[in-house]
Order: C-alpha cells, then structure tokens, then sequence
C-alpha cells in the first residue's frame, strides 16, 4: 500500500511540475527566461520524478528511458540534417533561382501561394521539413520579421494539414498506416477534403484581414549575385529532400536515415565543389553546422522527453482510457484527441489509442481510424506547441505562445471542428 501511495503521489507530482513548467514555457517573454532551458529543466526533472516513483527496478526505469532516448534522437538527427541543408542552399543563394517566380507585392496572393506550397509539400516530405523550408523561402520573400507572422503561422496550419491526408506527411498517419489502421488510398480519398477545409478557414479569414500590398522590394532576387554551385546545390537539395520518404519506403530504415545520408550525399558534393577555394569556406557544411540554431534542438529534447515521462507513468493511457469509458461517441473522442494534442504531443496520443481500440472491432480504414488521422494531424495546429512543426516555428521565427494564440488559433479551432464535420456527416 505505501509504495502505491508514493507511485500515486509521484504521479501527481509530475502532472503538477509538468503544468508549471509549460507554463513557465507559454509565458517565455514575461519571465524572460529561455524555453529551452525551461524544457531541459522539465525533461530532467520528469524523469527523476518517475525514477524516485516507480515501484521497478532502476535498470527497467533506464530501460524506459533510453527507449524514449531513441525515438527522440530520431527526431533531433532528421532536425539537424533538414535545418544544414536549407542553410547549405540558403548560404549558396540556391533559393534566389527560383524564388522570383513566387514574389509579389500582393499580401492576399502571397498567402495563397504560401499556404498552396506548405499544404502539398508537407504531403511529400514531411510538416517538420516543409516548415523548415518553407520558413527559409519567407525569410527571403519578406525580409521584415513583423510583415512574416501571419504568413509563417499559415505555414504550420497548411503543413499540418498537408500532412494529415498523406501516409508519409505526418508521424501519426504514419504509424497508423504502418500499424495497418489505414489504407493509403482510403486515407488519402477521405481525409483530404477534411483537411482542406481545415486550412481554408484561416485561410479565408487572413484573407478578408489582410489588405494592400508589400512595400517595394529592396532586394532584386533575379540580379542578386549567386554563389558558385548555387544551382547545383538547389536542385540537388531539393532532389535530397524527396530521397527521404521514397528511402524510407525502399529500404524500411526510419526517416532520420535517409535525411543523414542526404546530409552526406550534400557534404561530398560541396567538399568536392569547393575544397580547392579558400574563401568559399563558409559554403562547406563544417562552416554551415557553426550556424545551425542549437537552442531549438535542445528545446525539442527537453519538450519530448518530458511527454514522454507522462507517457512511460501511464498517465497519457489513462487519460485514453478514461475517454472511453465517458464518452461513447467515436466523433467525439476523436476530436478531443485533437484538441489535447494541440497540447501535449501527438505521438503518444495516438500510440495509447491504438493500444486501446482491437482491430477486430475496428477493423482498417474504419471511421475511427480515419477521424484519428484527420484529428492528430491537424488538431496540433490549435496551438503552436501542439507539433513538431508549430515548435520549429518557436525556434526559427521566435514565435511565442501568445502571439500564435491571439493571432491564429480561434480559426484554426473552427476549422478543425468545421473538416471534422464534414467528415462525419459526408463520410
């Protein structure tokens, strides 16, 4: 009885430090201390909560944790090798080949043609890699951080949904294609519409808001001069960034594996390209590394790591269970799994449910797994914490949790509920 008391008290305990430190995460440029540093905290600090609770043995707790470890590095290795190469192409101008195509003064035309790249890339990379890029390519369109808000939030809307209705643009359809929940053909028939819908209502809303035009461009993209290579590295970059998920389908290895062959694939050209050129040092990848934005990384460790002391404790099983128990509607719970994954991560969200729910009540393709798909994809765009996307946001533009919420999430919201309807009552 008194160690269930200490396990029940611990898990209490770690609920409570959680709620305070993503608190203390959401409240960043009021207390002025770094996310990251908060997130590094909370993920040590988590862990240590469940090792001083957990009733095992100490090398079952490790066990755990170094499980979760590796899921994690998956994550952080695919982040640094998709962050290098935008930089590598940044760095060579490799966006000014193409980038002129894209520019224009109008606001409302710059949206959509924002939101149409992010919503189909994200289909065939990834919604971290589309973000990733898509936020370079902003940066070079409008120069000026306070014109680039809306648009970079329409980022993260568009590749999440992008991600929803494609087996390979988003970890949990993923999974649940892998797990065989869902059928790629039947996912991509019926989640697609959904999904649009859910990024056309901030996209409509944006559009009525936003008015006039950018002011004249100070850079000429076209007469700007190009780095040696700058086409080369381009295209091959881009060529690089669609060899990740046709690996991934070749070979079975995990996506990190083929964004670090990609890596070395750029890191051999460029070395060749440039070995004999001392002043082209700083188009070489070991130069491009010393500009890689490390405190993001580091806050995606802390912040994964710490959802995944909840995770390991049962606590986010629990929370699935107790759905099921309360709540009969298959609807509903799935939108609810939406809705908390604007909160905490997605992954282990759908991971609990498909733990939960037999495939012999709900065999593949069946509502449920679908609704599951749609909501785990596009519910985290509700709150920029709630995927990886909206937190590589956090760190590349400096976006905090306030700004996102007062600016985009009421659309959002009610264009995630309005796609889930149209699922419901269409499908």
């Amino acid at each position: 009885m008194m160690i269930d008391e200490i396990f029940t008290f611990s898990h209490d305990f770690l609920i409570a430090f959680f709620c305070i430190g993503y608190t203390a995460i959401i409240l960043e440029f009021v207390i002025h201390v770094n996310k990251s540093a908060v997130a590094l905290l909370m993920a040590v600090l988590c862990w240590l909560i469940y090792f001083v609770g957990d009733p095992q043995p100490l090398e079952t707790s490790m066990a755990f944790l170094s499980t979760h470890l590796s899921d994690v590095s998956q994550i952080l290795f695919f982040l640094v090798g998709a962050m290098t190469l935008v930089e590598l192409i940044d760095s060579h101008k490799g966006f000014n080949t193409f980038i002129h195509h894209l520019h224009t003064r109008s606001k409302r035309k710059m949206l959509w043609i924002i939101a149409f790249l992010s919503f189909f890339l994200s289909a065939i990379l990834d919604n971290l890699t589309t973000t990733i890029l898509m936020i370079s390519i902003l940066r070079k369109l409008i120069p000026h951080k306070s014109e680039r808000l809306i648009f970079s939030c329409i980022v993260i809307v568009a590749a999440n949904a992008g991600g929803a209705w494609m087996p390979i643009g988003d970890i949990t359809t993923t999974m649940l294609w892998i797990g065989g929940q869902v059928t790629t053909l039947t996912v991509i028939r019926e989640i697609f519409l959904p999904s649009v819908i859910s990024l056309l209502v901030p996209l409509l809303f944006y559009t009525i808001y936003l008015k006039g035009k950018f002011p004249k461009s100070e850079i000429d993209f076209r007469d700007e001069p190009l780095e040696p290579g700058a086409h080369l590295v381009f295209y091959l970059g881009l060529a690089l960034f669609l060899f990740v998920p046709l690996f991934k389908w070749l070979t079975g290895l995990p996506p990190f594996m083929g964004m670090l062959i990609s890596l070395a694939i750029m890191w051999i050209v460029t070395d060749i390209k440039h070995q004999r050129h001392e002043q082209r040092r700083h188009l070489r990848v070991p130069y491009i590394l010393t500009k890689i934005d490390v405190s993001s990384i580091l806050f995606f460790l802390g912040i994964l790591l710490s959802v995944n002391a909840l995770e390991t404790t049962g606590i986010l099983d629990g929370a699935a269970l107790w759905m099921d128990q309360n709540i009969k509607s298959e609807a509903m719970i799935a939108t609810l799994i939406g809705i908390v994954s604007a909160v905490i991560d997605n992954v282990p969200l759908v991971a609990a449910t498909m733990g939960m729910y037999d495939m012999q009540a709900h065999p593949p393709d069946s509502p449920l797994w679908l609704m599951i798909a749609y909501a785990a994809g596009t519910g985290g765009s509700i709150f920029i914490m709630g995927s990886s996307a909206g937190v590589a946001l956090m760190g590349l533009e400096k976006v905090d949790f306030f700004t996102y919420f007062k600016k985009i999430s009421l659309p959002v919201f009610i264009g995630y509920i309005l796609g889930m309807l149209f699922y419901v009552y269409v499908f």
